[in-house]
């Protein structure tokens, strides 16, 4: 429950607006106060009479009308709210904002707050995608404003792709995740590898696996929330960056060890979470191999990144994954010994909900003290917040005992 929590809900002219009233609606029925901020172009969509009967209180649509309630509306408000929302955020108010423009109460409200800020996109694909749009985008994922990406679909306009606002759940989600967040691992310098690696055979094939990327994204997303300096360093996926997350490209096994390996001395936690080819071609063919009959592949050993962070710990944390198709608890406990592991993740592949490609996890954690806990299936950003959460506990201890 939110209740005592204060809101600052946005509201810019977007064809969305309209859902705004019931992202509000959510909060209100969570026990939040919620205070609306409609911009002009807002209410061409909807009316201020709406937001007041669903929030229980005035809404806020003049920057010089005479306060009521503070002294100065655009600083009363940013002072009082636990967390500013802007849903929809249109491209006009994401250029303001990266722009430092402050012409509105919504923006002059916003560069007023000291409280975290969270920006819902809609807008059309084109828009969305436009070169200056992510460009400031990236400008303001730098300063340390959250976002929720655009969800993909049909649009108002009749285009198909990215640009619809996130379904108003997840948007919740990211909200209340923010509002509860106690910032534990401020400081702490965190570094998760996420996704598949790609092994080239020739100039159109590859070697890879079925990972998507979603369980270690949801980890940095996790790890951010709780105020870690994180950075991703990620195989192929198709997935946005988390907000506030460093991230690194890498597409082979190689590249992916090299990355992580000259990161490892900086930082204080690493969580295993890619999926890396275990094998890639003994050579790479420089032309396309033409179809002609059967074909034998020599193999060899992709490096062993998690067992080479193992070999040359010094106090970091480390935190694995075994996904397994039998044996979970034999197969999980060898790799959690081996490769010196404080904590293993496991999963059983053929259990319905768990593994790639789902936005699902069914999980156990084996840790190295000899404890054992079972999650319930549950999405893979609610078991990237036990996995975090885990990990606080871990370094806790190590801090009463140093």
């Amino acid at each position: 429950m939110l209740c005592g929590k204060q809101v600052v809900l946005g509201v810019t002219g977007g064809i969305a607006a309209y859902k705004a009233a019931e992202l509000c609606r959510l909060f209100v029925r969570d026990g939040a106060g919620v205070r609306v901020i409609l911009t002009e172009a807002a209410k061409q969509f909807v009316t201020p009479l709406t937001f007041q009967t669903v929030s229980g209180n005035r809404v806020y649509d003049d920057l010089f009308a005479g306060s009521r309630n503070y002294t100065v509306d655009h600083v009363g408000l940013a002072q009082a709210a636990d967390l500013i929302l802007v849903a929809p955020a249109t491209a006009n108010c994401l250029g303001k904002l990266a722009a430092g423009i402050a012409d509105d109460l919504l923006t002059t409200t916003i560069l007023a707050a000291g409280c975290p800020i969270l920006l819902a996109p809609a807008m059309n694909t084109k828009m969305f995608n436009n070169l200056i749009v992510q460009e400031n985008i990236s400008k303001l994922l730098l300063r340390g404003y959250r976002f929720v990406p655009p969800a993909e679909g049909e649009l108002a306009c009749g285009d198909c792709g990215s640009g619809r606002l996130a379904p108003l759940n997840i948007i919740f989600d990211a909200a209340k995740s923010l509002l509860s967040s106690t910032m534990e691992l401020r400081g702490v310098r965190l570094l998760v590898t996420a996704g598949p690696t790609r092994e080239a055979v020739d100039p159109v094939r590859y070697l890879t696996n079925h990972s998507s990327g979603k369980m270690g994204y949801a980890v940095a997303q996790a790890a951010a929330e709780q105020g870690a300096e994180v950075t991703l360093v990620s195989g192929p996926v198709t997935l946005p960056a988390p907000a506030g997350v460093r991230i690194v490209q890498v597409t082979t096994a190689q590249e992916m060890y090299a990355a992580v390996l000259s990161l490892y001395p900086e930082m204080d936690v690493v969580v295993k979470a890619a999926a890396v080819a275990d094998y890639r071609p003994a050579d790479v063919l420089e032309t396309k191999i033409k179809k002609d009959g059967d074909m034998v592949l020599p193999l060899v050993r992709t490096p062993d990144i998690l067992a080479e962070l193992g070999k040359c710990k010094q106090s970091q944390v480390l935190v694995g994954f075994a996904a397994e198709t039998d044996n979970l608890r034999e197969n999980a406990l060898a790799k959690l010994y081996r490769k010196n592991l404080e904590l293993i993740v496991a999963n059983d592949l053929t259990e319905e909900g768990a593994g790639f490609n789902t936005d699902t996890n069914v999980v156990k954690f084996y840790f190295k003290d000899g404890r054992e806990k079972q999650l319930a299936r549950m999405s893979k950003l609610e078991v990237a917040r036990e996995i975090i959460n885990e990990i606080k506990e871990i370094i806790n201890i190590a801090k009463k005992t140093s």
